[in-house]
């Protein structure tokens, strides 16, 4: 099991992130949460990533307006975490990304992030050079920011049936990032793969992490 630590952005701004792992690792992750906050499913994530080999580091990146959320599945978490989402200043969010990145520094470091942190690790390909791999699992955002030129290799994952990211909106960026790796999973829908939500589909999870731990294990060397 994983610790909590404490990091400090470039503008001195100080948030708490789930560290877990072997620390003599090479290679190291950062992963990225959903709209819920560092809860009791990215921190059971984390840990079973860090199995894989990495040291692996979770930022609460909701520690810049209230810290310590956890927050469940229901009607009021979703809405409770686009509220503080919305709170969320993208520079800022970058910053404490980067803070992130840099305390595991030397390692070949890859980043990976779920529903909200999908995005978020899109942008950490596109504006960052502090990631050897980037990789993002149904990250609605990703659209708004198409064109945007990854700094190093990127795999993206999508749900076929997932309402928040229309068959379009894919397509869109598959047009726009010929050289990006891009997989659909046919009747997934959106957090397919969190088992702590209605929506898991294990089939689809199992693939997409084998595809994920395959692409981390290529480009984090």
């Amino acid at each position: 099991m994983g610790e909590t630590i404490e990091l400090t952005a470039s503008d001195g701004h100080k948030f708490q992130a789930y560290a877990t792992g072997d620390e003599k690792s090479e290679r190291a992750l950062v992963v990225v949460q959903e709209i819920f906050g560092v809860n009791h499913h990215m921190r059971v994530l984390s840990d079973h990533l860090a199995s894989f080999g990495y040291r692996v580091l979770a930022p609460a990146i909701f520690d810049r307006v209230e810290r310590n959320v956890e927050l469940g599945y229901d009607e009021v978490g979703v809405k409770r975490g686009i509220a503080l989402r919305a709170q969320i200043d993208e520079t800022d969010l970058m910053r404490d990304i980067e803070a992130t990145a840099a305390y595991l520094s030397p390692r070949a470091t890859g980043i990976i992030g779920y529903c909200w942190g999908g995005t978020i690790a899109w942008w950490g390909a596109t504006r960052s050079r502090n990631f050897k791999a980037a990789i993002s699992w149904y990250g609605a955002g990703i659209v708004k920011t198409k064109e945007a030129v990854a700094n190093c290799p990127v795999q993206l994952h999508f749900g076929g049936a997932d309402k928040s990211i229309p068959p379009g909106d894919i397509e869109s960026i598959e047009q726009s990032q010929p050289d990006v790796q891009i997989f659909v999973y046919d009747g997934a829908e959106h957090g397919f793969g969190c088992d702590e939500r209605p929506s898991f589909n294990p089939v689809a999870n199992k693939l997409a992490e084998q595809r994920s731990l395959a692409f981390f294990d290529e480009h984090l060397v």
